[in-house]
């Protein structure tokens, strides 16, 4: 007598299988390419890091398509508020309730072409608020760097200022070309956006100025009395 064996079919799946958390691209670029876009996520993880609403990530896969994986997009920079900062493995934009409010590819010869045609179209589609382009190499842009703001749920050209800078308006900060890289410059505060190491480096420069000063004083009073006795 034959066994019939029963099939289950499971009613439900791990997220990490419907929706992986890499696409199998590895991340084509430049030592320059990749140290800009390091720095510029450290630089707004840290300017953000009082805020524990504000998301700030980079090269992570946003699903904006619920069951339908194919639907994903793997932003450089992206920054969320009001969604916290925990760690992600991926960003599902029907369980955040949002998109990303400000999204930034840095562009290579791989992807510029894509970056200024699809991927737009995309965030537009998404009515993602700014969306920002940078060529570390200036190779491969128009500009080396431009913004695009969402006007009627069309990306237009923000204009630089005078300075050059590029307004973030979700962001309230300005991306300049300093030095011939990329910096991010807070006109609230009236200083760069930096890194924690970049602090911590100013911090133990300055630490250390202070004290040279104070031995110098020290140094000079004891030379003059010194002096002092050497008269009486």
């Amino acid at each position: 007598m034959a066994t019939k064996i029963k099939k289950y079919q499971a009613s439900y799946a791990p997220t990490d299988v419907l929706y992986p958390e890499e696409d199998g691209k590895p991340m084509a670029a430049s030592d320059l390419h990749r140290e800009q876009l390091f720095r510029t996520l450290s630089a707004l993880e840290t300017h953000f890091s009082q805020d524990p609403t504000v998301y700030v990530s980079g090269d992570i896969l946003m699903y904006y398509v619920q069951g339908v994986p194919s639907k994903s997009i793997s932003p450089d920079v992206l920054v969320s508020f009001e969604i916290g900062m925990k760690k992600r493995r991926t960003y599902l934009v029907w369980e955040e309730g949002k998109v990303p409010d400000f999204v930034m590819e840095f562009s290579s010869k791989n992807t510029y072409q894509n970056d200024l045609t699809k991927k737009m179209d995309i965030y537009a589609s998404l009515k993602i608020q700014d969306y920002f382009l940078y060529d570390a190499e200036g190779l491969y842009l128009p500009s080396q760097l431009i913004g695009f703001e969402l006007v009627n749920g069309v990306y237009e050209e923000v204009q630089p200022d005078e300075s050059g800078g590029v307004r973030s308006s979700s962001l309230g900060l300005d991306f300049r070309i300093r030095e011939g890289e990329i910096g991010i410059y807070d006109p609230v505060a009236g200083d760069w956006v930096r890194t924690r190491a970049e602090i911590a480096e100013a911090r133990a420069a300055q630490e250390a100025s202070a004290r040279q000063k104070a031995e110098a004083e020290v140094a000079q009073l004891r030379e003059e009395i010194a002096r002092l006795q050497a008269r009486s």
